[in-house]
């Protein structure tokens, strides 16, 4: 069963200083501004050595950075992340697991999920993630979803602790087949973090809420590659062994990760 002690334990930094990153790159005016000063540099220093070069760095981090949230841009790399994807076969499954990904996308994640359950998918809904968990159950609630089919963990910051935490928690109920709710973005890095848990996983996706700024899109779309490149050359896609799956992983509480949810 879920041990809340795992949420005893001190804040990672790493994911505080992604946290900030993540939200000065949706403040424009945070990046475009000392990128300018960059490109500027040979007029306003024009003995400094290698002014040349910090302003041509300049120029292509300004164009990489405003380029990446031009519509085709975002639709490209949309596509990237989802082309890998397979269809919902529509199969039943033994549990129902919705990720949290912040309060802006959970009301379409608690949406799916009780459309799944109703219609008869899977017998139970798991709802993992920091400051998401407890909430996603509670809404749930209030759409006449069943207390007695429903449970969470609220103390997964990552995508991997949302696989460890998940599978420590159903596994030892005999679950084994899971229909797995988060954003398209999401999803191909989670389906195969939780297929490295030993989980057959059916994908079925939730909307990204619409009300989603282009950078802030940009940023989330980013994040995912990076944490594809990351968890890849980390070996997080190969098949985890039985021990890895029984040490708590190292959970941080941070508070200002509501912005774009997991990374």
């Amino acid at each position: 069963m879920f041990n809340l002690a795992m949420c005893d334990a001190s804040v990672s930094q790493w994911l505080n200083l992604k946290a900030t990153l993540s939200q000065w790159l949706t403040k424009p005016v945070v990046i475009v501004l000392p990128l300018l000063f960059l490109v500027l540099l040979p007029w306003i220093f024009p003995r400094l050595r290698w002014k040349r070069i910090f302003s041509t760095v300049g120029v292509l981090l300004l164009v990489i950075y405003l380029s990446a949230t031009f519509p085709l841009t975002i639709a490209v790399a949309k596509q990237g992340l989802v082309a890998f994807i397979p269809p919902d076969s529509g199969t039943t499954a033994d549990a129902i697991v919705v990720l949290g990904r912040g309060k802006p996308f959970r009301k379409s994640r608690v949406e799916v999920a009780a459309e799944l359950w109703k219609a008869r998918r899977a017998p139970l809904i798991f709802a993992s993630g920091a400051g998401d968990g407890s909430e996603i159950v509670q809404q749930l609630k209030e759409k006449g979803i069943p207390n007695s089919v429903l449970s969470e963990e609220h103390c997964s910051e990552t995508t991997r602790e949302n696989a460890l935490l998940t599978a420590s928690e159903l596994q030892a109920r005999g679950v084994t087949k899971i229909l797995l709710v988060t954003d398209p973005p999401h999803m191909l890095r989670s389906l195969l973090t939780f297929q490295s848990m030993g989980f057959e996983v059916t994908p079925h996706t939730s909307p990204v809420p619409s009300g989603l700024s282009s950078t802030k899109t940009a940023v989330l779309l980013f994040s995912e590659y990076v944490g594809l490149v990351s968890y890849g050359l980390q070996g997080r896609f190969l098949p985890q062994n039985e021990a890895a799956k029984e040490i708590a992983p190292p959970v941080a509480k941070v508070k200002n990760l509501q912005t774009l949810g997991n990374l």
